[in-house]
Formats: C-alpha cells, sequence, structure tokens
C-alpha cells in the first residue's frame, strides 16, 4: 500500500546513496507525490553540493503540479544559510502545499526552526512518520550533534578459540576471509576517520584504507605516546591524511597532522579532539589494549565482531564486551556479529 510509510521509505533508501560523500552533512532523501504517483525524487549526494529535497523538486518535469503536490523527506528542511540556501525556502518558495518528515533536525541551527518556518508560511507539516528509522539512518550525524562526539565503531576479526592475535606476532596477520576484507573496506569508505594503536601499527603496517573498493579513504588516526614509530609505515604514505596522538608536539607536515594531547583520561581527550575536527564517526580498528579503552569507558555505539573457524590454540585474548545482539550473519567461512552499546 503507498501510504506515508511507503513514501518516507523510499526517501530513506535513497538517502542511503549518499553515505560517505555527504559527511558532515546527514544523508537525505526526498520524494515528491502527485496523486499517489513519485513525480519527482532526489538525494544529497555530496557535501556543498544541492540538498535533496532541491534535487527533488528540480527534477520535477511540470511545476506546475507541485502547489498540489505532497513532498515526503526523511530529515526536517534546513533553514539557515551554509553551502547551499535554506531548503524550508526552497519548498515555501514553489508553494508546495504539505511536507511530511520523518524526524526533526537537532543541529542547533535548525531543530525545528525549519518546520516551523514552513507552517507559518501556511504548509500542512507533518512530523514522526518512520522517526526511529530516519534517526537510525543518521545514526552519524545525530550522535555527533546531541552527545558532541563522533559516532563509535568497534571492530576486530577473532579466532575460534577467542585470540585477536598470535603470541608473539611479528608480521601482519589476517584470520578472516576474502569477503570479510572487501566488507571492512566497505567500512572503511562509510566513516569519517579509523583509528589505531602504535602497536598495531607497528606489527601490521596497515594502509588503512579502501584498497578492495572504490570509496574515499577515511582520515586515519593513530595513538603513538612517544612518537615512537618509524616514518616509513604505510601509515605515513600521502593516500590519505594521518593524524598521530602523541604528548610531546602539534605540528603539520604535508599530510601528516601530529596532534599533541593529555593522556590522562586519554579515550575522552582524543574524542573531544575529533569533535574539534567534525569528525562525525570513527572505526576502532586498533588490538585489545586499544579496544578495550573504548569499552571500559563505554564510549562505543556499535561493534563488529568476526569470528573465523581458525583455531590458535594461543595469543592475544580477544576484548571483553557485552551490548545487544543486533545481526548474525556468514560470510565464507567466517561468523559476523553485530551488537550495539544498550
Amino acid at each position: 500500500m503507498r501510504n506515508e510509510e511507503f513514501f518516507l521509505n523510499k526517501c530513506i533508501e535513497i538517502a542511503r546513496l549518499g553515505i560517505g560523500n555527504v559527511s558532515p552533512n546527514p544523508m537525505v532523501g526526498s520524494v515528491i507525490v502527485y496523486k499517489g504517483e513519485v513525480i519527482g525524487e532526489g538525494y544529497h549526494e555530496k557535501y556543498g553540493s544541492h540538498h535533496a529535497e532541491v534535487n527533488a523538486i528540480n527534477s520535477v518535469e511540470d511545476k506546475s503540479l507541485l502547489s498540489k503536490s505532497t513532498l515526503y523527506v526523511n530529515l526536517e528542511p534546513c533553514s539557515h544559510f551554509g553551502k547551499t540556501p535554506p531548503c524550508s525556502h526552497f519548498i515555501i518558495n514553489h508553494k508546495i502545499p504539505k511536507v511530511v518528515i520523518g524526524c526533526v533536525d537537532t543541529y542547533s541551527e535548525v531543530d525545528g526552526i525549519g518546520i516551523d518556518k514552513m507552517r507559518n508560511a501556511g504548509i500542512d507539516v507533518k512530523v514522526g512518520i518512520m522517526k526511529k528509522e530516519s534517526r537510525d539512518l543518521n545514526k552519524r550525524f545525530f550522535t555527533f550533534h546531541e552527545k558532541k562526539r563522533p559516532y563509535i565503531i568497534l571492530k576486530w576479526a577473532e579466532s575460534k578459540d577467542g585470540f585477536i592475535a598470535p603470541e608473539n606476532q611479528t608480521e601482519p596477520f589476517w584470520m578472516t576471509s576474502s569477503k570479510s576484507k572487501i566488507l571492512a573496506h566497505k567500512w572503511r569508505s562509510e566513516e569519517d576517520a579509523i583509528l589505531i594503536g602504535r602497536i598495531t601499527a607497528e606489527k601490521d603496517n596497515p594502509y588503512l584504507t579502501v584498497r578492495e573498493v572504490t570509496g574515499v579513504n577515511p582520515i586515519r588516526l593513530v595513538i603513538d605516546k612517544d612518537l615512537k614509530l618509524s616514518k616509513n609505515i604505510n601509515l605515513f604514505n600521502s593516500e590519505s591524511e594521518t593524524i598521530i596522538f602523541n604528548k610531546i608536539k602539534s605540528e603539520n607536515n604535508s599530510d601528516n597532522k601530529y596532534k599533541k594531547i593529555n593522556f590522562n583520561n586519554l579515550i575522552n581527550n582524543i574524542l573531544v579532539e575529533l569533535y574539534k575536527q567534525k569528525i562525525q564517526s570513527v572505526i576502532i580498528e586498533g588490538g585489545t589494549t586499544t579496544l578495550q579503552s573504548f569499552i571500559e569507558e563505554s564510549l562505543w555505539d556499535e561493534a563488529r565482531i568476526f569470528t573465523t573457524d581458525i583455531k590458535l590454540e594461543n595469543g592475544v585474548e580477544s576484548p571483553s564486551i557485552k551490548g545487544r545482539n543486533l545481526s548474525e550473519i556468514e560470510i565464507d567461512t567466517d561468523l559476523l556479529k553485530i551488537i550495539d552499546n544498550d
């Protein structure tokens, strides 16, 4: 049945097409409906470009139908001048009589203002249809603005017997299947940043890029308290920006940025800095010590854990975590479990 939920769900589906390209803006999709049929649609494709509502309105061939149509959008239309003019003004100017919104935009420069402007202009505005789904879509955006920190994803792979790495590891070690590796790279392309600790950087010498998929490389973050890492490791190449958290210096050097930070209350201090940098999401791919630090502070939102069919018999024990089980998926020989911090 083509009801309000049907059209809001379509907004959410097309909004997802912007993942990895619109941050720090939210993912937004919009459809315009006349007599039960979609006559226009659009989504926010890239940060700095037109918003979803503008793209949807511009896609309508017969603009005379707009004054008799309903605009659906998963997030409250903006009301302020940023990279683009306010979408609420654009809707008002095109005399669209009804707007159905998934959820309010709690960003301080919007937060109900767009809704009020449209209602004051005589538009019938309905809010809260598929609210949970609309908020879940932009969990990164809402976490950033409401909790003043990035959305935090913990990710690791462990052996069948509960180890994250072999004992006395001396070279890079990968446990999961090639399909799991591709999925992990896709995840990287969807987030703003990725963080590891010094020991992981030394032992695995990772690139932390999206080599297996097409997408934008995340900002690379590494904790190196005393700046012991060799300048020749892969993290310091020019493929992406790298921020090095340390206790010695703050300095910008081409693609590498050294950020001096207080190592007392380290995790909170890192998150404060990431908030200042407008980094809305981060994947933690470090070793057990780094991962456990976030877990013990309860500063995580989601964990993605691969369990392989490999047995190590001994080694570095996996992090200990409790949360609400969201899903379990088999990927080749691996089992992927996703939990959230309820």
